[in-house]
């Protein structure tokens, strides 16, 4: 029987292995035939071996090799020889070398792919890739970063081993606790009309692992919730999940700064500094409008309500008048910016509810704008000073609620951003955003929420506007940000028992149901807590920085589409009744229900 176990990957042989005896074994790339020579390129994970089949040195193989087609499974023994003169391929590892064919085995062949295996270049429809999922990772481009996926994961393994950090699994089937978004559900056929939950995060379990005295715990973690997604969210998706006892966050960012350091360096060859720059979030939404910024290009925000105030602009003064924000960005050299491109700009901010987009350009010395006339000139020298206005420079302007005005500035910042190119080529800025609110107002529901979770610890030093101001109130809260992307998140837990209960009284969780959702988790407090503190890294999320994507679905080996379905298994999809039968569930589904099943 033919031997189909390799001696070599298709990527390994070198001028070095000229003369040897070989098994390669793989799928055809392509098939050349030249009028009597045939060649195949072979592929696997590891590359690509050109391979020869000569009808006068081996009539036999030739022959089989004329039936070879696109995406056949086999595996070939023969003799690496050179590539003939004038004929190496320097764009290839192996490109100095081909190996000639002596026998030959078919171990699969294949039907005609729905898409072009071979040719990365020809675009396909994602749709169409992501029903054959497999055949676009074979493909290449996905494998690679599949590839880098393990290599990150290897390396934070290792980060966190050398730190002292146990790698410890938490179960996938848990209990619904309030965390921010839609669990996903999973009927009890044991205790019919219960459920568990799908975690959204570990949070509890690792801080459990505090109070169990294990002191140091990590683990690469599944996650899922069931939200409304776009392009940098999944359904399922993955969490570099960290906890200590006994530190302060100074500790645990100096341990992450070494990894992040670490798996730019080894999986990327890019030499970061540390540490890491830090802004707390006031500062955050301020100067950028949100609090994840892009720190890799200028255009801060500058607050103008005190030089809007002394103007004769109404709609200015009608936004004071009701207590409302305004602020600007300066787009240096952005004079050569068009009047259409200025409307493009307007309707852009006003996908987010802004009404207007006011403007004004330097030229020559002089602001030019329909609304310069309400700025008196010392008003115009005031606004220049302030927004350090140049010659051939534009300024925007946006007068609305607090909310909108920095939403608006921080979305046409980054586009401004992207359609001028200011953004440097392979430039990473990372940034510890700190002193979040502890809590943020419900206006539906007329109650607070958590910023982060119910387990953030306040700031010391505020905990005595607990019971008069809790709005002002900061959390140790912390999160990591990387070119505008927020990658982790954390805080300093509580570990004071009744800490824990007031701040489960202040969102109103009433005694029954902090008893309900949360009882054992009380109680576990209570039997000696240490002071621990924790983090998240959204793994996909970074995965997406280190390749260059901006598909969250490029870096996971089978993701859903942003309708959280699964093309390839056609899932969600109806189960047998017996199933539903046995636990105890019905369905009542309308017509509307089926309509809306469309994938």
């Amino acid at each position: 029987m033919f031997d189909y176990r390799r001696t070599h990957t298709c990527g390994a042989l070198r001028k070095e292995d000229i003369e040897k005896k070989i098994t390669l074994s793989g799928w055809v790339n392509r098939r050349r035939d030249h009028g009597g020579l045939i060649f195949i390129d072979l592929r696997d994970r590891f590359g690509i071996t050109q391979l020869v089949f000569d009808p006068e040195k081996n009539p036999v193989a030739h022959k089989e090799a004329e039936k070879l087609r696109s995406e056949w499974v086999i595996s070939i023994h023969g003799t690496v020889i050179p590539r003939a003169e004038g004929m190496a391929n320097p764009k290839m590892a192996t490109g100095e070398i081909e190996v000639m064919v002596t026998e030959m085995e078919v171990l699969s062949k294949a039907k005609t792919p729905p898409f072009s295996i071979c040719d990365e270049e020809i675009e396909v429809n994602e749709e169409l890739r992501l029903s054959y999922r497999y055949l676009d990772i074979r493909r290449g481009d996905i494998a690679k970063k599949l590839i880098k996926r393990h290599q990150v994961m290897m390396v934070t393994r290792d980060h966190f081993d050398k730190n002292g950090f146990l790698e410890i699994t938490t179960p996938i089937l848990g209990k619904s606790t309030p965390e921010g978004a839609r669990d996903y559900l999973v009927p009890s056929r044991v205790y019919p009309g219960t459920f568990y939950a799908l975690p959204q995060s570990p949070q509890i379990f690792k801080q459990l692992l505090m109070v169990s005295g294990m002191d140091r715990y990590f683990q690469i973690a599944a996650c899922f919730r069931d939200e409304d997604l776009r392009a940098d969210r999944q359904p399922e998706f993955t969490q570099i999940d960290i906890e200590m006892s006994f530190g302060k966050p100074d500790d645990l960012m100096i341990i992450l700064e070494e990894l992040i350091v670490r798996l730019f360096k080894e999986c990327n060859g890019i030499d970061l500094s540390k540490p890491f720059q830090r802004m707390s979030h006031a500062d955050c939404m301020e100067h950028y409008g949100c609090d994840r910024p892009d720190l890799r290009f200028g255009m801060k925000l500058i607050k103008l309500n005190d030089i809007a105030a002394k103007s004769s602009f109404t709609v200015f003064q009608d936004q004071l008048k009701q207590g409302n924000s305004i602020k600007g960005l300066c787009v240096k050299g952005g004079a050569d910016i068009s009047r259409k491109a200025i409307d493009d700009y307007t309707n852009f901010v006003g996908q987010f509810g802004i009404r207007g987009l006011a403007w004004m350009k330097m030229q020559e010395g002089e602001l030019s704008s329909s609304i310069v006339k309400f700025f008196p000139e010392e008003l115009q020298k005031e606004l220049i000073q302030r927004m350090d206005i140049q010659s051939g420079d534009l300024i925007f302007m946006i007068a609305d609620t607090p909310a909108k005005t920095n939403q608006g500035l921080d979305h046409l910042r980054r586009k401004i951003a992207k359609d001028r190119h200011l953004i440097p080529a392979n430039s990473y800025e990372l940034l510890w955003v700190t002193d979040f609110p502890l809590f943020s107002w419900n206006e539906d529901e007329q109650r607070l929420d958590s910023e982060h979770h119910p387990f953030t610890s306040p700031h010391f030093e505020d905990l005595h506007l607990l019971d008069t101001e809790p709005l002002k109130m900061r959390s140790s809260g912390y999160d990591l940000v990387l070119n505008g992307y927020e990658i982790g998140g954390g805080s300093q837990r509580i570990h004071n028992g009744d800490l824990q209960q007031k701040i489960f009284e202040k969102l109103q969780l009433n005694p029954e149901e902090l008893q309900q959702k949360f009882g054992f988790f009380i109680e576990a407090l209570s039997y000696g807590t240490p002071p621990h503190l924790g983090i998240a890294l959204g793994l996909d999320r970074l995965l997406m920085i280190l390749t260059g994507t901006e598909n969250i679905r490029d870096v996971i080996a089978f993701p859903k589409t942003q309708k959280a379905s699964d093309l390839m298994l056609e899932c969600p999809a109806d189960v047998a009744h017996q199933q539903l039968k046995d636990l105890r569930i019905s369905l009542d589904i309308n017509s509307q229900d089926l309509q809306n099943r469309a994938y």
